[in-house]
């Protein structure tokens, strides 16, 4: 059931089979190697289907009908068979389980295709197929689809959850006697529907099931974009195990993580927001609707730290042979999308000195009444949720910890470090409790592709099959991240309603909103239908969703309502001291070269990083600027040392007159920030002048190998 799309142009499918079995929670068992640039081990998966489905309705045949009944071939299970050297075993009393790990040296570009002939061939046994109607077998089995990329499919097996010490509490019968599959899915059933406030005992007893021995080898195969997994005899989604375990590994080419340097030029990798998301770092269900709850414990090298996004602050567990281990856990339900890890030589970045009020602010405070104007019954699923939490609902500032490379820990204690606790208080000022206990913040190098990630969303995705497999429009194109329309509109939607409705009105519905809706996927409708329904009619003015939906999301171009807020912006008190320094400017621009005497020196005056922004898109559009008035602007500015935003304008000045004292400046940007900068490469190309050209070449040479893949595709294509 092979997809043919062209993988960096079309469209990105979602093969998870999520209408009849949804994965409730993951239990990773991870080793990171750097040398051969894999992640490998194993994942236990634990599941709850619908229990509403027939035997004759299985996602089999709908998946054959996918593909034009083409046949569906499938791996015969066999002993399990490792194909690694000099493997070593690791273990420690947080283990889930001992694995191997592959050896040391080149990179690992085995099983490209993401099967494994080679493992039958070595073992005698030939390939099963069975076509997706009866077969060979007489009925249809019941076929979990799982999405998958670029991931090396070891073995899948089911796991004998009724072997663990102590589990016959999730069990009916009052003895176990015989451990039939009903008794396996039954246990799982109670494990995973455990009321939240058991949460520490469920994930005790995840982390025992994800140990316990296999039971059994399950078929399975590999196309493009998903693994397929069926159990002889399973013809439904309730009689498939409900916890599986799944030996793998992820290629270095895998999309998923970022195999790169920092900025001390030390190995890290990371998830990056992918536009696959992280289907090649584990099989996994990708539709945001598969809500789940995972426990992670990653192995590395003990010079390195592992940083995920738990819900708790891990520390190192030491190993033998000088690796560490890294327990991370969430009990809140989230999108298998929104699993992060990054694995480098970040050194924890604390303040020199901690005041007296930053320690208060730490402190919960006693609950005001304001905390609980909208208490009420949550309407997510069950966890531990922080908003029916006193001391939670009054923290202003969360904990929270920093990490960097140790040769930007001056930057973040002059800088960063300050911030943070006021964002904190801010965050919680406007919009109530905060979502998460903690919070980790990592400063990833600058090939970090921040512009926009391609996540699935209900209103993205194409045509949904009964099975809940999808397509997500456009989601392969490497393009994509840089088309940042949407986001523009959205942010501008926001400041247009804010000021309709005036600030006091707007937050506090806001507030309510984070209140009502944490912990659940939304649409944009429902954040448009609650605000119009939550303010007075007065304010509503011509407001309304469907109008909203017309002139901010199905028109193209700036919104009517944009338009007239852009010209009363325009004369406002910022913008017009702004027009004024354009205005002395483009004066002192017009003046010869030599100056008379008595002729008055021009005052510049000092801009906020805003203004600066907009002052230099007021001068793009000047014909001519000459060196003279552009060395006199980084001067006065110093627009070098200014943020990105500033420097990207003051880059295209550059490119645009041509102004070759400052090229260092060009070469500076397109190193240190290259998400942004691949704007610069098309105008430096477009220019036609060879030595731009030259640059642009000169420097794509030098950081393609650090690019992530999308930008490092669309810069090629600009170039050659």
């Amino acid at each position: 059931m092979d997809i043919k799309l062209d993988p960096s142009r079309d469209d990105l499918p979602l093969m998870a089979n999520t209408s009849h079995i949804l994965v409730k929670h993951y239990v990773l068992d991870l080793h990171v190697d750097f040398e051969s640039q894999v992640i490998e081990g194993t994942i236990v998966l634990f599941f709850e289907d619908g229990n509403q489905f027939k035997k004759g309705n299985s996602s089999t045949q709908e998946a054959c009908q996918l593909e034009s009944n083409e046949s569906c071939k499938f791996r015969m299970p066999e002993s399990c068979h490792i194909p690694v050297t000099n493997a070593r075993t690791f273990s420690s009393k947080m283990e889930y389980n001992d694995f191997a790990i592959s050896s040391k040296g080149e990179k690992d570009t085995s099983d490209k295709d993401g099967n494994h002939d080679n493992l039958e061939q070595a073992s005698g046994i030939s390939s099963s197929k069975y076509c997706c109607d009866t077969g060979n077998h007489g009925s249809e089995d019941f076929l979990l689809v799982l999405d998958c990329c670029d991931l090396s499919v070891l073995k899948v097996e089911e796991v004998d959850v009724a072997a663990v010490p102590g589990i016959e509490q999730f069990t009916r019968s009052p003895k176990l006697t015989v451990a039939s599959e009903e008794l396996r899915n039954q246990i799982v059933h109670e494990l995973v529907t455990l009321p939240a406030d058991r949460w520490r005992e469920q994930l005790d007893y995840y982390a025992r099931c994800s140990r316990a021995p296999g039971c059994g080898e399950l078929f399975f195969d590999t196309d493009t974009w998903s693994l397929q997994i069926r159990k002889t005899g399973a013809q439904t989604a309730t009689d498939f195990p409900h916890a599986i375990r799944i030996w793998y590994k992820t290629k270095p080419e895998g999309q998923s993580v970022t195999w790169t340097s920092d900025q001390c030029g030390r190995p890290c990798v990371y998830t990056m927001g992918s536009p696959i998301n992280n289907r090649a770092l584990f099989p996994c269900q990708e539709p945001p609707v598969a809500m789940s709850t995972w426990q992670a414990t990653v192995r590395a090298a003990a010079s390195f730290v592992v940083l995920m996004s738990g819900e708790n602050s891990a520390k190192p567990t030491q190993l033998q042979e000088g690796y560490t281990s890294w327990h991370y856990y969430v009990t809140m339900p989230m999108p298998a999308s929104t699993f992060t890890i990054a694995v480098g030589c970040w050194t924890e970045m604390r303040p020199e000195t901690c005041s007296s009020n930053d320690l208060a602010a730490e402190r919960p405070l006693p609950p005001s009444e304001a905390d609980f104007r909208y208490i009420g019954i949550c309407g997510h699923m069950e966890y531990p949720c922080r908003f029916q939490n006193d001391s939670a609902t009054a923290q202003e500032i969360i904990p929270h910890r920093v990490f960097a490379p140790m040769c930007l820990e001056s930057a973040c204690q002059e800088t960063l470090l300050r911030l943070i606790p006021p964002c904190l208080s801010a965050a919680h000022s406007v919009l109530g409790t905060h979502p998460f206990s903690r919070l980790d913040i990592l400063i990833v190098p600058a090939n970090f592709p921040s512009l926009g990630m391609a996540r699935p969303s209900k209103e993205k995705t194409g045509f949904v099959s009964d099975s809940g497999a999808s397509v997500i429009k456009h989601g392969l194109n490497p393009e994509k991240p840089f088309m940042q329309v949407h986001y523009l509109k959205g942010y501008f939607l926001l400041r247009f309603l804010a000021t309709k409705l005036g600030d006091e009105t707007y937050f506090s519905f806001l507030r309510k909103f984070v209140h009502v809706f944490h912990g659940q996927l939304i649409l944009s409708q429902d954040f448009l239908q609650m605000l119009l329904e939550n303010i007075p009619e007065e304010k509503r003015l011509d407001l309304s969703v469907e109008n909203i939906f017309q002139d901010w999301l199905e028109s193209s171009g700036i919104p009517k309502p944009l338009q007239s807020e852009r010209q009363a912006g325009a004369e406002g008190g910022l913008a017009r001291q702004v027009s004024a320094e354009v205005t002395k400017w483009v004066r002192m621009n017009q003046r010869p070269r030599k100056r008379k005497r008595r002729e008055k020196k021009e005052v510049f005056e000092k801009l906020l990083p805003d203004q600066l922004v907009l002052l230099l898109e007021h001068l793009l559009e000047q014909k001519t600027l000459y060196p003279r008035t552009l060395q006199s602007l980084q001067r006065t500015y110093h627009l070098h040392d200014q943020d990105a935003e500033v420097r990207h304008r003051w880059c295209e000045l550059i490119v645009k007159h041509k102004y070759t004292a400052a090229y260092r400046s060009v070469e500076r940007f397109l190193q240190e920030d290259q998400a942004m900068g691949v704007y610069l490469y098309g105008e430096l190309m477009v220019s036609e002048d060879a030595r731009q050209q030259q640059l642009a070449r000169r420097c794509f040479e030098l950081a393609k190998g650090q690019m992530d893949r999308s930008s490092a595709k669309v810069v090629a294509e600009m170039l050659f």
